[in-house]
């Protein structure tokens, strides 16, 4: 049944991809292997070796044992526009962009996807470990994005940023396998990449090293660090008497203002724009009981605030905020309007667990107001909102 339909397979040299090019083929499409070149700036890749290279010959092989058509792209071009250049921005403002949210929406099913319909394709696929589905609600179609079947590997909260349209036209067949049962079909079908490693780093960029990275553009600027005591005024605040929910939330969502009378200097940095909320490698101050933590960056003064220990309450809050033009959802459906609330569970990052959640939507955008306090909410990065196993929707945390 699945004779006269195209697919373009997003063949990145891992096994995952390689599976998905076999199983399609299995079910009788006609698959089209297409490899994407997405960096290729060798003076910050970590080794000397050149990953994108290396994956795009296992690509070729794995698409001659499957006996389809492949091609390589170069996408990047338009990479560097919308993913390389959106991160130095986003890392110079203070903020942590995630990648390969930005990747997904912008490259993978935006860029890549145009280009697979311009060669005649019905579906584009990629070797996600997530699963959609299709149901029928007012008689229209609507397309669900449902968690991968294996807990571990779940990618869904990758493809936070994907519309209805682009969901219509994607295919996830991995996503009802777990990782060993993939591993398993392409050692059954001599796939090359079978146990090749999974790869680690920005999406497609291959090792890179971001604080080299960030450093060809965000120039190193000595600052100090400074160390805010568990014990400090700061977290004693009173809570005062809310008039209603909305100032409830913005005051649960507030970040605590540092100064750099709040601590202690204990160390000096390269540059606050190359630390992460939560981070706790890469300081080099030693001596503490417990280790540091960073709790906050101030990129206009260059000051990294810091506490000891993963328990010091300057990592938590109990709700974020998303502003109105950073909202996303991939169930427009279900979206909600003002003074309007629903339960969900929440993630912030990747393989976090889901945190139950209550989304209040107000004039200027959405609150997520977590049942327990989250540690190292971080700017920049997205939320995503769950209902049982679907991912109905995101926003980028302000």
């Amino acid at each position: 049944m699945n004779r006269d339909k195209t697919v373009v397979v997003g063949l990145s040299g891992g096994v995952d991809s390689s599976v998905t090019a076999y199983l399609l083929k299995e079910q009788g499409y006609n698959v089209i292997g297409l490899f994407m070149k997405n960096w290729h700036d060798d003076t910050v890749t970590i080794s000397n070796e050149c990953p994108w290279l290396e994956d795009s010959n296992d690509a070729m092989i794995v698409a001659e044992k499957l006996g389809i058509p492949f091609q390589t792209v170069d996408l990047s071009e338009e990479y560097k526009e919308r993913i390389v250049d959106y991160m130095f921005n986003e890392y110079e403002k203070g903020r942590t962009p995630n990648p390969d949210v930005l990747c997904n929406r912008e490259i993978k099913f935006d860029v890549f996807m145009k280009i697979a319909l311009g060669l005649g394709a019905d579906y584009v696929a990629t070797g996600h470990y997530c699963r959609k589905d299709t149901i029928v609600k007012d008689g229209r179609e609507v397309y669900r994005l449902l968690a991968g079947k294996d807990g571990n590997k779940d990618q869904s909260y990758f493809l936070c940023q994907l519309s209805q349209e682009q969901l219509s036209k994607a295919l996830f067949p991995i996503g009802d396998l777990l990782k060993p049962e993939v591993r398993r079909i392409a050692a059954e079908n001599d796939l090359i990449t079978a146990g090749k490693k999974d790869s680690q780093g920005l999406c497609f960029i291959g090792k890179v090293r971001l604080p080299d990275f960030l450093q060809q553009k965000l120039k190193p600027k000595e600052g100090v660090i400074v160390e805010v005591s568990s014990a400090s005024q700061k977290y004693q605040e009173q809570t005062p008497e809310f008039v209603d929910k909305t100032e409830e939330l913005s005051f649960y969502a507030r970040k605590p203002q540092y100064e750099l009378t709040d601590g202690k200097v204990v160390g000096k940095h390269q540059g606050a724009h190359y630390f992460t909320k939560g981070q706790r490698k890469g300081l080099g101050v030693g001596g503490t009981v417990a280790p540091l933590f960073v709790i906050e960056t101030d990129v206009d003064e260059n000051i990294i605030y810091t506490g000891q220990g993963k328990d010091h309450p300057g990592l938590y809050r109990r709700t974020l905020f998303v502003s109105m033009d950073e909202l996303h959802w991939i169930r427009e459906d279900l979206s909600l309007q003002a003074d309007e609330s629903l339960v969900v569970h929440a993630r912030i990052r990747y393989r976090q667990p889901l945190q139950k959640a209550v989304l209040h939507m107000v004039d200027g955008g959405l609150y997520v107001d977590f049942e327990n306090p989250q540690s190292a909410i971080t700017e920049g990065q997205f939320v995503a909102f769950y209902i049982e196993d679907e991912l109905i929707g995101s926003g980028v945390i302000s």
